[in-house]
C-alpha cells in the first residue's frame, strides 16, 4: 500500500506499547498497542476524543479505489471485514463469526454474525459480493480499482477484469443473507488476512449509487459497519469520526469521537503537537527525531516497507521527452542512477529516523516460508554507500561520458520535508557523481497520486507498505498489464517483463512452499536485474503519543487501530 509521508522507526516495542513476532503468510505479526485492550480502564474518560495528524487530506475513502496508507488507517476503523486482526495482526472472526475451509483449501464458507450499518441496516453477504465485483469491474466509476488483482486469487476473478469470463463464473457465491462462499484459484496461504484488507471490505449498493464520485465524502451516504462512522470532513482541515452505535462491539469502543487533524507540513503539526493541540502525531521534522527519541518524547515502531523511486518506462514518455525515454530506456543508466546514490548517508544525515538502507525491494521482516527474511537472502544492491566508479562506467558505455549529452531529468515527489530533503540529496549526488543535472517538482499528495498513474513524470517518489507478510505483496505489484489502468494496477512504471509475469503467475498456484519461494527470489532478482525502480531504504515508523492516549494499536502495515484506545487523564 502506498505510503504518504516520511515514515521512520526501526524493530524496537516501546511506547507504553509491546510488539510480538512477525509471521509467516498472515499479516504483519509486530504490533505496537498501547496499555490495555478490550476492557474498560479506571481513569478512562467517557466521550473521549482523541485528536491524531493523519497527514495530508486521503485522495478517496471508497475502500475499491484507495491504495494509501492514509486512507486506509481510517477505513480501518469505519469497516470490519470477514476477518478483522488481533494485537498480533493475526486474522480473526470479524463480520464473519465462523468459516470452513474445504480439505484442498480451495473454498471458503464464511457465516456472517448478526451485524448491522451505521444506518441500522443489517450486513448481508450480498454486502461483500457487491462491493468485491465493484473492486474487479474495470469499468467501475469514478475510476477503475488499482488493487482488483488482490482479488485474483478467487476463481476466475482475473478472467472477469480482462473481459474474459462473465460475473456468474467468478467464484464468488452469497448463498444467502448469512453465507458467502468463496473459490480460490489455488490455495493461498493468507487468504483469511486478506480478508481484513480494506479492498475487501464490503460496501452497500444502494448508498455508493447516489453519488459514485463521492458517496465516501458525505455523512448521508457514507455508512459503514465497523466501531466507528463517518461524521465530517473539511479539507485540508480535519475528518473527523464517531463511535458507531450500531457496531456488534460498540458496549467496549471507549472513544466518542477521533478527531484526524490534515497537516502534511512536519514542523506544523510537531508544533501543535507540543502546544497540545494534537494527541498523535507520525514523522516528526527528520532533524528532531533523534533528540525526541532520546529525551522519550518519540518512539520507533516496526514498520514493513521499502522508501523508493520509481522510474517511467512507458512508451508514451518517448511522445513528451523523446531524449529522457532514451536514457531511462537503457539498463545500463538505471543501474547507474542506483549506483550514484549514497543510501547511508541518507538514513544518517537526512531521514535520521534508524532507517536501513534498501539492497533489494522486499524488506525486511517479510518472512520466507522457512521463516526466515526473505531479503537476507540476496543483496543485490549491497554497497550502501553506493559504487561511484560502477555508477560512471556504466554510464559513459550507455553513451553519457561524465555525463555529457546526458538530458535534464525531472524527479517528482509529494510535499512532505522528508522528502524534499532526500530529492535534493539525490539530485545533488547525481550531480556530483554522474554530471547529471536533475530538476525537482512536487505536487500535492492526492494530484501526485493520480500523476504517477497516469505517467505524468520522469521518475517519481514512491513508497510500498505490506498489505499481508509475504513477499508476493511487494513482487506482484510489478506484472504486466494492457494499456488501460485497471489492468497495470500499481505498476506504476509500467515494467514489462514476461519471465517475471510468468515467475509471479507460477508462484501463485505453487503448492511446495520451498519452490513458491524460490520462484519469488528469482522474480526480485529479475525485477532487481531490470531497475524500473531504485530502492533507497527499508522504512521505520516514528511516532509521539501523549501519554493519555492509551490502547491505540499501531500495525507494522501501516494502519492505527482506535477499537481499544481510550483517554486516560
Amino acid at each position: 500500500m502506498n505510503r504518504q509521508l516520511l515514515k521512520v522507526a526501526s524493530i524496537v516495542s516501546t511506547l507504553t506499547i509491546t510488539a510480538s513476532l512477525l509471521a509467516a503468510c498472515t499479516p504483519a505479526g509486530n504490533n505496537t498497542t498501547a496499555a490495555g485492550t478490550g476492557t474498560t480502564t479506571p481513569g478512562t474518560t467517557t466521550g473521549s476524543i482523541v485528536k491524531y495528524n493523519l497527514g495530508a487530506d486521503p485522495k478517496t475513502l471508497d475502500p475499491a479505489l484507495n491504495t494509501a496508507v492514509d486512507g486506509g488507517t481510517v477505513l480501518q476503523n469505519l469497516y470490519e471485514g470477514l476477518m478483522k486482526t488481533d494485537e498480533n495482526d493475526q486474522p480473526i472472526a470479524g463480520m464473519a463469526a465462523s468459516h470452513e475451509v474445504s480439505a484442498d483449501k480451495l473454498v471458503y464458507t464464511f457465516k456472517l454474525r448478526d451485524a448491522k450499518w451505521s444506518d441500522g441496516q443489517p450486513v448481508k453477504a450480498g454486502d461483500f459480493a457487491y462491493a468485491w465485483f465493484r473492486a474487479l469491474d474495470p469499468n467501475t466509476k469514478p475510476a477503475a480499482s488499482e488493487y482488483s488483482y488482490q482479488l485474483f486469487y478467487i476463481k476466475n476473478a482475473e478472467k472477469f477484469n480482462k473481459g474474459e469470463a462473465k460475473k456468474e463464473d467468478v467464484g464468488i457465491e452469497v448463498v444467502d443473507d448469512k453465507t458467502l462462499k468463496v473459490t480460490l484459484e489455488a490455495p493461498c496461504a493468507y487468504f483469511l488476512a486478506l480478508m481484513a484488507f480494506p479492498t475487501y471490505f464490503p460496501v452497500r449498493q444502494d448508498m455508493v449509487e447516489k453519488d459514485v464520485n463521492l458517496w465516501w465524502d458525505k455523512k448521508e451516504t457514507h455508512v459503514s459497519n465497523g466501531p466507528f462512522k463517518f461524521e465530517s470532513h473539511a479539507q485540508k482541515a480535519t475528518l473527523v469520526l464517531k463511535k458507531n452505535e450500531n457496531y456488534y462491539n460498540a458496549a467496549n469502543v471507549k472513544l466518542d469521537t477521533i478527531e484526524m487533524h490534515l497537516t502534511d507540513d512536519a514542523q506544523t503539526y510537531l508544533a501543535a503537537f507540543k502546544k497540545g493541540e494534537v494527541d498523535m502525531i507520525e514523522s516528526p521534522p527528520p532533524q528532531d527525531i533523534p533528540a525526541m527519541i532520546k529525551d522519550g518524547t518519540a518512539k520507533v515502531l516496526p514498520y514493513l516497507g521499502t522508501y523508493f523511486y520509481v522510474i517511467n518506462m512507458r512508451p508514451e514518455l518517448k511522445e513528451k521527452n523523446a531524449a529522457v525515454y532514451e536514457a531511462l530506456n537503457k539498463p545500463q543508466v538505471r543501474r547507474a542512477l542506483a549506483l550514484a546514490i549514497n543510501k547511508q548517508q541518507i538514513v544518517d544525515n537526512v531521514s535520521m529516523g534508524q532507517q536501513i538502507p534498501a539492497w533489494g525491494y522486499v524488506p525486511m521482516g517479510i518472512k520466507d516460508d522457512k521463516g526466515n527474511n526473505f531479503a537476507e537472502a540476496k543483496k543485490y544492491l549491497d554497497k550502501a554507500e553506493g559504487d561511484i566508479a560502477e555508477a560512471k562506467k556504466l554510464l559513459g558505455e550507455a553513451g553519457y561520458p561524465d555525463g555529457k549529452g546526458f538530458p535534464t531529468i525531472t524527479l517528482k515527489y509529494n510535499n512532505n520535508t522528508g522528502h524534499q530533503n532526500i530529492a535534493v540529496a539525490v539530485q545533488a549526488m547525481w550531480k556530483q557523481n554522474l554530471g547529471i543535472d536533475v530538476q525537482l517538482a512536487n505536487e500535492e499528495w492526492a494530484v501526485f497520486q493520480t500523476s504517477r498513474i497516469n505517467g505524468d513524470y520522469e521518475i517519481a517518489r514512491h513508497g510500498w507498505i505490506a498489505d499481508y507478510n509475504d513477499p508476493m505483496t511487494f513482487l506482484d505489484m510489478w506484472v504486466s498489464g494492457q494499456d488501460n489502468v485497471a489492468i497495470w494496477g500499481n505498476n506504476d512504471a509500467h515494467y514489462d517483463n514476461p519471465e517475471y509475469d510468468k515467475l509471479i503467475a507460477s508462484a501463485k498456484i505453487e503448492l511446495d512452499a520451498a519452490k513458491r519461494t524460490q520462484m519469488l527470489h528469482d522474480a526480485e532478482a529479475l525485477l532487481m536485474n531490470d531497475l524500473p525502480i531504485i530502492p533507497i531504504y527499508f522504512y521505520t515508523n516514528v511516532v509521539a503519543y501523549k501519554d493519555y492516549v492509551k490502547g491505540v494499536r499501531k500495525s507494522p502495515l501501516g494502519f492505527l487501530f482506535f477499537e481499544n484506545a481510550s483517554i486516560q487523564k
